[in-house]
């Protein structure tokens, strides 16, 4: 006979097996007539000196708190040689406060081969300070096969910084079941993998998996941090759904962390309202995270004190995300004293974009001084875009190799502008490689004067194509073609002007007419020159005259020269005349002269 107990707690044997989540309830009025027939049963074998009945009948009248009437029975059940009875009455005695007494009878019981008792007696010596004695007993409860033995072994051992022997004996407690092993287990597992202690990605995909399982294992018995965690391992790596139900699971729990992550989930499925019903939840259970969304929520909404409100919530909360978010929120609405104090908030809390933010806020103020701290502060702490403002401000100080170091620490993070301004000053520094190495990454992670300079510096190195003849099959595009595209595309003018003149290279003057006329409708003086240039050419010379014309206005001498040409021809001579004189202060050299001569000629002309 063998009722368990620990300190506070009594385990139930065969006789009093608690039914499972699989089993159907039994109806509480049953239970109560059985209990009360088992316990009428019991007292009878009681009368009849029946040990194990004075022992069982005493745990029962233990777990009902009847203490009075179940010391007796275990006190005699013990003096009879029960040990379990032993276990039993030093956990009543620990509970009315006799823990010295309580450890002599958990003693009698572990020596006697309980495992429940070595348990308590354990954690009695640990709760003593008495370590060694505590490992002693948990260890003899542990071998046996005891289960909460078995974890509180393995919380001694980790405390005291025994990684193994707290590992090897924390999977013993989770393979039986115990759900808090499982966790601590899982969180070991994951904070090692976290660490890269995992090795090479073969050795890292097992050690997931068994993370994962661990957490699983946790989570089925109703772990809310295990199901958190379980759900946040499923959303990284997409399954969107499963993920859905362990967050709700946890959120149901209690878990407000889990509430937040199904906030986000739902929003980003596109259901607002339901989101904001569950970070609401999370908030009032003291969530940081949470407040801020509902805060950006009420924001986007133009709900500005409701925003506000959950912003303060959440700096309540101890996130520093609260004050930098009130920032942001003052300085869209001109609040810009206000604004600098939240930013200053976040900032001193170690906000690195509030750092970042604060120092715009300042420098557009026109205090540089000011500024440059919270940007290095903010850029030593990892902000990319503090970085690359370090870069813009030693630029304008003419501190090109202080800008430099700064725009490629930026780029190394991943910065497409920062990269950019790294490619630009190693082409002037004549280092094509490097200039072509940054430009590309500037350029894929979408920059398009990057595109447009890589092209440039392509074409630069490709052999001359040969002349296109009439019938002949088109040439492929080159590299450095797709590049201009990508650029025009993106609606770089000068890129859309180069596009053309490759289509018109190649033949194809519908494609560069329409690269022509984009640029030129976006105000490329190039690109309606070269529109009206294409358009004389295949006839329709009033429209080209129109293109002309715009550019010419824009400043571009040849197109002013082409004007000039135009009314001479058509006998307009002062019109004439006042286009050549543009053409002439415009330039370039080789225009001007050419339209100082046409100016000549049409002022003899006219005076002839």
């Amino acid at each position: 006979m063998d009722v368990m107990g620990d300190m506070a707690n009594l385990f139930g044997t065969g006789r009093f097996a608690q039914p499972s989540g699989q089993e159907e309830a039994t109806d509480e009025a049953q239970e109560v007539a059985d209990e009360a027939a088992e316990e009428v049963r019991l007292r009878l074998a009681v009368e009849a000196g029946e040990v194990e009945a004075m022992s069982v009948l005493g745990a029962m009248l233990l777990r009902r708190g009847d203490f009075d009437g179940a010391e007796s029975h275990l006190r005699a059940a013990t003096a009879a040689g029960d040990r379990a009875a032993a276990n039993n009455l030093g956990v009543l005695l620990h509970q009315r406060g006799y823990a010295d007494e309580a450890a002599g009878w958990w003693r009698i019981a572990a020596v006697a081969g309980s495992a429940a008792a070595a348990h308590a007696l354990g954690r009695h010596f640990r709760e003593r300070g008495d370590e060694p004695a505590a490992e002693y007993w948990l260890c003899q409860s542990a071998e046996q096969g005891h289960v909460l033995g078995a974890y509180a072994l393995a919380d001694l051992l980790e405390h005291r910084g025994d990684d193994a022997g707290a590992e090897r004996w924390m999977r013993a407690a989770a393979d039986r079941g115990h759900r808090e092993a499982a966790y601590r287990l899982a969180r070991t597992l994951d904070r090692r993998a976290g660490q890269g202690r995992a090795g090479d990605d073969g050795a890292a995909a097992p050690a997931a998996v068994e993370t994962e399982q661990w957490y699983r294992q946790a989570a089925a018995r109703g772990h809310r941090r295990a199901a958190l965690h379980l759900g946040t391992i499923l959303e990284k790596r997409g399954e969107l759904k499963e993920a859905g139900r362990w967050y709700l699971t946890s959120a149901k729990d209690g878990e407000a962390r889990a509430a937040c992550a199904l906030g986000f989930l739902l929003r980003d499925a596109g259901d607002s309202e339901s989101a904001a019903v569950w970070w609401l939840r999370a908030a009032q259970d003291g969530d940081g995270n949470a407040a801020n969304a509902l805060g950006a929520l009420h924001a986007e909404r133009g709900e500005t004190q409701t925003a506000e409100r959950w912003y303060r919530a959440a700096m309540d909360a101890g996130d520093d995300n609260g004050a930098y978010n009130l920032g942001l929120l003052c300085a869209e609405q001109g609040r810009t004293t206000q604004a600098e104090q939240w930013y200053r908030r976040a900032a001193y809390a170690g906000h690195r974009e509030a750092s970042n933010a604060l120092a715009i806020l300042l420098l557009r103020g026109g205090d540089e001084t000011g500024a440059e701290p919270w940007f290095s502060k903010a850029a030593e702490a990892g902000s990319v875009d503090a970085a690359f403002n370090l870069g813009i401000l030693h630029a304008g100080r003419s501190e090109d190799r202080a800008a430099l170091r700064w725009y490629e620490r930026a780029a190394a993070a991943g910065h497409t502008e920062a990269a950019l301004q790294v490619g630009m000053a190693r082409l002037r520094d004549g280092d094509e490689r490097e200039a072509e190495r940054f430009l590309r990454c500037a350029a894929g992670g979408g920059s398009a004067e990057a595109a447009y300079r890589l092209a440039a510096l392509l074409d630069a190195r490709r052999p001359p194509a040969p002349a296109h003849e009439l019938g002949e099959t088109a040439q492929e595009k080159s590299e450095c073609e797709e590049w201009y595209e990508r650029a025009a595309s993106q609606g770089h003018r000068r890129a859309q002007v180069r596009v053309g003149m490759l289509a018109a290279a190649r033949g194809d003057v519908v494609e560069a007419a329409r690269w022509y006329r984009e640029a030129a409708e976006a105000g490329s003086r190039n690109g309606a020159f070269n529109l009206g240039l294409l358009l004389a050419r295949e006839g329709s010379e009033p429209e080209a005259v129109v293109w002309w014309r715009r550019a010419a206005d824009a400043g571009h001498g040849r197109a002013a020269l082409r004007l000039a040409l135009v009314c001479a021809r058509r006998g307009e001579l002062a019109e004439g005349q006042r286009w050549a004189d543009r053409a002439v202060s415009l330039g370039p050299r080789e225009v001007a002269e050419r339209a100082a001569r046409l100016r000549d000629a049409l002022r003899q002309e006219l005076s002839a």
